[in-house]
């Protein structure tokens, strides 16, 4: 750099221009671990393929159904009540509901045998194989049946089969699939296997069942496959909510499609057909339930007045065989006529009243109010009656699909309870008015047949008999035909019933392919992962890294100029500009030597020049600088000494084949004279001093005035005075022979030397203890990916005039060395 540079920046301030994120530092650290990057990508991409040909493929199948709000009449137009359910949209929103219930999946699961699996050895796994099992099982549902263990079924021929099952426990679990009651079984521990015939029963403590062979399947002997019993109570947990109910379209609210995903198309196509059907079974009862329980109360009654009707047939044909057939006249005919008429309202309101007392009592004691039977089954034709019989029926069955939702004492139960008691109370004002009518009606029955009964009493005993028996025939055989007439009313009207829930599409297996695992995600995210995982990694380690890599670091830390770079070189000693003279780091030396002499030129004093090389701790290439710049001096025809002032950690007396045992230590304590301590090296016009025995007290001898004295005498002597000071990280001793020094080099080591030293040399700068400071930055590698910038067009080793001009860094032959030692000696020559 040249000197005008240097000067100016040196009488500028040294604070840093301020701290960032250093990006361009960042992306260059991400480029020196590409292979890192590359690596990641690769195992991740092999773990992604590893997980796509294991997983299983995922399939979706779907199936529409149509929810109609047809308000069936229970019975005629004039006698029945009319069963809504409250209109497409309500019962849409319970159906969605109602296929997400543990009761619902618990019949699908338990209809299908999805507790049953057929599973077959895969490459990876075992896989489910449904219906493609040549054979299926039908198990004895009243016995229980391990749970959770894979049976092995070998088939030795189209009649035998050997089953194996391997317990590690003499306990296992089993299931009853009838009550689904879990208990202990008792096994015997180990390899348990026994040969049966296919068809035979299989009743073992562990399993109950049957085998049989599929029709038109042949038996492969050796073909193994596995039966598996699954905990029910798991399999419909794991059913519970897995079927998608959405509206087809915005447009058709009423009509559903269903969606179910599955590792098997055949399972998912039956389950959804299966839960379809089931919905509308479900449907189909509950609307019938009314008519259910009026047929039953009918059936009831029917019983009594059937009864009534033999018991007068009889009482009949017993007066006939005792008396002869009278001739009643027609007037008193008539009477007996009327008689009759009156005994049959009287007998239909006795029904209804009989009706309306049970109705009242059940209203009063129960709490399920869906067992009541219809009004009109007994000729109750008050609207009001059959209108709150017919919600509260409704109410109730709402009340019972909503328990299957939500928690007993929730708000919406609370709310629904507050509305059947509304309706309750009012039913019961309306059957204590109608009874009361009807008991009026009663007791003007009771009169008019009294008088009738006045007007026949004139005949003869036998003849009023007879017509009393007369009457009560009659009045039976109407009665039993008005209920058979309402029985068969009821029978036709809930055959011809239909469920609100119709399938439009079943689901089918129409060659779909699988929705899953997405295998282009999986790689996509092995990508991220293989990329982002290092770049977090080398993000991290970035922001904990504060050494310094470049001269952009330092450029950013500190305004102290850079003097020059040194290369890192691999040599057996540190003398490589002496050994390697068409080296790149020699180059670098006689770089850093013609930057100084401009210095040196604006320097107005007598006698030598001094170098003062320091460095922030120990390992950063003090001493090599220090020797390597001397050597270069003194090659150059410049009479050069190098002390050796790291008083506490001597280095320099290897390099040079002479010892330690005197130094300058003996000449600062008076002890020997400078003569005696300066050794002449092997190359011309260096010598050295070296530190000699370590003191105890070093920082005071370098501040001796005989350390001045020194200083002075070789400042006449010498044209060159190398000053090898201790690290200024570590003690003080650099700066106390900082006052000495015409310029101080501070070494900073590439890839070593700690940000945070930049700060302290800063502070020194800045307060005048160091002065005339500029840095070497150390162990520059040429394949080094970040931090260049330096704008000094060295290019050591580079393109084809390196090639050509410096030696080559390969490592020297083991002949090569052993030359370069006899050169050292003079006992070698040549090239």
């Amino acid at each position: 750099m040249p000197y005008d540079e240097i000067e100016d920046i040196n009488s500028t301030e040294t604070t840093p221009s301020g701290v960032s994120f250093d990006i361009k530092g960042f992306l260059f650290k991400v480029l020196k671990f590409w292979k890192l990057f590359v690596l990641c990508i690769a195992v991740g991409l092999v773990v992604a393929y590893s997980i796509n040909v294991r997983k299983q493929n995922v399939y979706r199948l779907s199936s529409l159904i149509s929810i109609e709000n047809d308000q069936n009449p229970f019975f005629a137009a004039n006698t029945s009540i009319s069963f809504n359910w409250g209109g497409v949209s309500g019962k849409v929103g319970k159906i969605m509901i109602a296929m997400g219930t543990r009761s619902h999946n618990e019949k699908v699961v338990d209809s299908l045998q999805f507790y049953l699996q057929y599973l077959k050895q895969g490459k990876y796994r075992k896989v489910d194989v449904y219906k493609k099992a040549p054979f299926y099982v039908e198990i004895d549902k009243t016995k229980p049946q391990v749970i959770g263990r894979a049976i092995t079924i070998r088939f030795l021929n189209n009649s035998q089969f050997e089953l194996n099952i391997d317990f590690v426990s003499d306990m296992v679990k089993g299931q009853s699939y009838r009550n689904k009651i879990i208990t202990n079984i008792t096994v015997p521990i180990g390899k348990y296997n026994k040969v049966f015939n296919i068809g035979e029963h299989v009743a073992l403590p562990f399993a109950s069942f049957t085998l049989f062979v599929r029709p038109d399947v042949t038996i492969t002997p050796g073909s193994e496959y596995f039966v598996q019993f699954l905990n029910f109570d798991s399999v419909v947990n794991k059913y519970k909510g897995a079927v998608s109910v959405k509206p087809y379209s915005k447009t058709s609210s009423s009509i559903l499609k269903l969606s179910l995903t599955g590792y098997n198309k055949d399972k998912i196509v039956d389950y959804l057909n299966a839960t379809a059907s089931i919905l509308g079974q479900t449907d189909l009862e509950r609307k019938n339930l009314y008519a259910t329980n009026t047929i039953k109360f009918i059936d009831s009654s029917l019983s009594i007045v059937g009864d009534t009707l033999k018991a007068a047939n009889y009482t009949m044909n017993a007066f006939r065989k005792k008396n002869k057939v009278f001739d009643v006249s027609s007037e008193l005919e008539e009477v007996s006529e009327k008689l009759s008429e009156l005994d049959l309202r009287k007998e239909a309101n006795d029904s209804k009243l009989q009706y309306l007392n049970i109705l009242e009592n059940y209203l009063r004691t129960k709490t399920d109010y869906t067992k009541i039977a219809a009004p009109t089954s007994v000729g109750i034709e008050e609207k009001n009656i059959s209108a709150s019989v017919s919600k509260i029926t409704a109410l109730s069955i709402e009340r019972q699909e909503l328990e299957q939702l939500v928690q007993e004492g929730s708000s919406s139960l609370k709310e629904l309870d507050g509305s059947i008691d509304a309706e309750k109370n009012v039913l019961l004002e309306t059957i204590a008015s109608t009874k009361r009518t009807i008991n009026i009606q009663q007791q003007t029955i009771r009169a008019n047949k009294l008088n009738l009964e006045k007007r026949l009493s004139t005949l003869p005993e036998d003849q009023q008999e007879f017509l009393k028996i007369q009457r009560k025939l009659t009045l039976s055989q109407e009665s039993y035909d008005v209920f058979m007439a309402k029985r068969s009313e009821a029978a036709i009207i809930k055959a011809a019933n239909v469920s609100d829930i119709f399938i439009i599409e079943e689901a089918k297996d129409i060659g779909n392919g699988p929705v899953g695992p997405n295998k282009k995600l999986n790689y996509m995210m092995a990508l991220m992962i293989g990329f982002f995982g290092p770049l977090v990694l080398v993000f991290v380690l970035f922001l904990l890294d504060n050494t310094i890599h470049g001269t952009d670091e330092i450029k950013r830390l500190s305004k102290i100029p850079i003097l020059g770079l040194i290369g890192k070189y691999e040599h057996e000693n540190n003398l490589v500009v002496f050994d390697k003279p068409k080296s790149a780091v020699a180059e670098a030396f006689r770089s850093v030597r013609s930057s100084l002499q401009f210095f040196y030129k604006k320097i107005d004093k007598k006698g030598g020049r001094t170098i003062m090389l320091t460095s922030s701790v120990s390992g950063e290439g003090k001493t090599f600088c220090s020797i390597n710049i001397a050597s270069v001096y003194a090659l150059s025809g410049k009479k050069t000494i190098l002390l050796g002032l790291d008083l506490r950690k001597p280095k320099i007396f290897d390099d040079f084949d002479i010892d330690n045992n005197i130094g300058i230590v003996n000449y600062l304590i008076g002890d020997k004279t400078l003569e005696e301590v300066t050794f002449k090296s092997h190359i011309d016009n260096f010598d050295v001093v070296t530190s000699g025995p370590i003191p105890p007290n070093p920082s005071e001898l370098l501040m001796s005035d005989a350390m001045h004295d020194l200083i002075v005498d070789l400042r006449s002597k010498y044209d060159m005075i190398v000053l090898d000071s201790p690290p200024l990280g570590l003690v003080t001793d650099a700066l106390i022979l900082s006052q000495y020094a015409d310029a101080s080099l501070f070494i900073v080591r590439l890839n070593y030397t700690k940000k945070g030293m930049l700060e302290l040399v800063n502070a020194k700068h800045k307060s005048g203890e160091l002065k005339n400071i500029s840095y070497i930055l150390n162990f520059y590698e040429a394949n080094h990916n970040y931090g260049y910038g330096y704008g000094y067009g060295y290019g050591y080793g580079y393109g084809a005039y390196g090639n050509v001009y410096h030696e080559s860094y390969k490592d020297k032959s083991f002949l090569d060395t052993i030359k370069d030692r006899l050169k050292k000696i003079g006992l070698f020559k040549g090239r």
